[in-house]
C-alpha cells in the first residue's frame, strides 16, 4: 500500500475490611525541560518586559534602549530558571506539591538577583534594585508555575476520558459477541485458534483494566495492537490484510497509554467492517535522528459516505499533545481511497 504522500498536503462495588489506600506519589508539577515550556516561558517574560518598559518611555526609541537594557538582565535570568528546574527534575519529583511550587518560586527570585547582577557587572544598573529584582524574578516564576500546575493537572481529566473511553470501546457488545462466537464457532474445529482468540482476548481486557502510568513505550503499543489485530484476523478472515513495517530502534519510544490500539480499531471499523472485500491495514514505524515517526494507514472503502465522529482522533491528539507538547505532531488525512494518521514524537 502505498502511504507516503498521503499527508503530502498537511504541514506535517466495598469489603468489610479493606486495607489504606496508598499515597500517592507526588506529580512533577512544573516540568521546565519541555522545549514548548522554554519557548513559552521566555516570551512570556519578554512579554511583561515590553510592557514593564513602556512606563517612563517618552519615544519608541527610548522604549527600545529601555527593552534592551532589561531584556539584557531578564533573558539570562529566565535561562537560568530555566536551566536549574530542567536540572532539578528528579530531585522536585520526589517533593509535595506545595514544596515544589515554593521552590519554583525561591529559584525565580535567585534568578531575578542573578539577572540584576549581570546588568550591575557591565555598568548599566546603578544603582542595582536587588530586591525589585528578586521580587520581580519570584512574581514571573510563580506566574509561569501557575500555568504549569494547570497544565500537569489538566493531563488527570484526559488520561481518566482515555481510559474510560477505550474500555467502553473494546467491551462494545458486538465486538465481544463477535469475538466469543468466533471462538465458540473454533472450539471443536481447531482448539489451538480457540484458545490463542480467548487468550488475546484476555490480554486485551487485562490491560484496559491495568493501572497505566503516564507513558508506555512504542513497542508496548505495538504488541497492544497485534493482539487486537489477531482477534479481528480470526473474525474477518481475508477480508483483513495486515502488514507491519517496524522499526526496532524506534521501539523505546515514549506514547500515552492506549493511543495505537484505538487508532488500529478506527481502521478495522471504518476499513474492514463497511468494505465486502475487506481493507488493507499497515502499521509502520521509523526512527528519523532524535525522533520516530508512527504511521496507521487503512483503505477506505468507494463509496463510504459514513464518516465517524472523530472523539478517538481528537482524543488521540489531546493526549499526545500533553505528554509531548510541541514535540509530538499528529496529522490524518484521507487521499485516493487510503486515510492515513502519522504521529511524531521525540526519542
Amino acid at each position: 500500500m502505498k502511504d507516503s504522500q498521503i499527508l503530502s498536503t498537511f504541514q506535517e462495588q466495598a469489603p468489610e475490611f479493606s486495607a489504606p489506600a496508598p499515597k500517592p506519589a507526588a506529580m512533577l508539577v512544573f516540568d521546565a525541560c519541555h522545549v514548548g515550556v522554554m519557548l513559552r516561558a521566555v516570551l512570556f517574560v519578554e512579554a511583561v518586559v515590553a510592557v514593564g518598559a513602556m512606563f517612563g518611555s517618552a519615544t519608541f526609541l527610548d522604549w527600545l534602549t529601555r527593552l534592551s537594557l532589561l531584556t539584557g538582565g531578564a533573558l539570562p535570568a529566565t535561562l537560568v530558571w530555566l536551566i536549574v528546574a530542567c536540572s532539578l527534575k528528579k530531585l522536585l519529583a520526589r517533593l509535595s506539591s506545595s514544596a515544589q511550587q515554593v521552590v519554583g518560586v525561591a529559584l525565580g527570585a535567585v534568578a531575578g538577583l542573578y539577572g540584576c547582577g549581570v546588568l550591575s557587572l557591565v555598568g548599566l544598573l546603578e544603582p542595582a534594585p536587588w530586591l525589585a529584582s528578586a521580587a520581580s524574578g519570584a512574581l514571573l516564576s510563580a506566574a509561569l508555575v501557575a500555568a504549569l500546575v494547570l497544565r500537569a493537572k489538566g493531563q488527570t481529566p484526559a488520561a481518566t476520558a482515555a481510559r474510560l473511553s477505550e474500555l467502553q470501546a473494546r467491551i462494545r457488545p458486538h465486538f465481544l459477541f463477535n469475538t466469543l462466537n468466533t471462538a465458540i464457532a473454533l472450539v471443536r474445529a481447531e482448539p489451538a485458534k480457540a484458545e490463542t482468540l480467548l487468550e488475546d482476548l484476555s490480554d486485551l481486557f487485562r490491560h484496559a483494566l491495568m493501572e497505566q502510568g503516564k507513558s508506555v513505550t512504542l513497542l508496548d503499543e505495538i504488541m497492544l495492537a497485534q493482539r487486537y489485530l489477531a482477534i479481528e484476523k480470526l473474525r474477518f478472515g481475508e477480508r483483513i490484510q495486515v502488514e507491519w513495517a517496524l522499526d526496532p530502534a524506534a521501539s523505546t519510544a515514549k506514547l500515552p497509554p492506549l493511543l495505537l490500539q484505538p487508532l488500529v480499531e478506527n481502521a478495522v471499523k471504518h476499513g474492514v467492517e463497511p468494505s465486502a472485500q475487506g481493507a488493507e491495514i499497515k502499521i509502520s514505524t521509523q526512527r528519523r535522528g532524535s525522533s520516530v515517526v508512527i504511521k496507521v494507514t487503512n483503505t477506505v472503502p468507494v463509496g463510504n459516505s459514513e464518516p465517524g465522529s472523530g472523539v478517538a482522533l481528537n482524543n488521540v491528539r489531546d493526549r499526545l499533545s500533553l505528554l509531548h507538547d510541541v514535540q509530538g505532531q499528529f496529522q490524518y488525512g484521507l487521499k485516493d481511497g487510503v486515510f492515513q494518521v502519522r504521529i511524531e514524537v521525540p526519542l
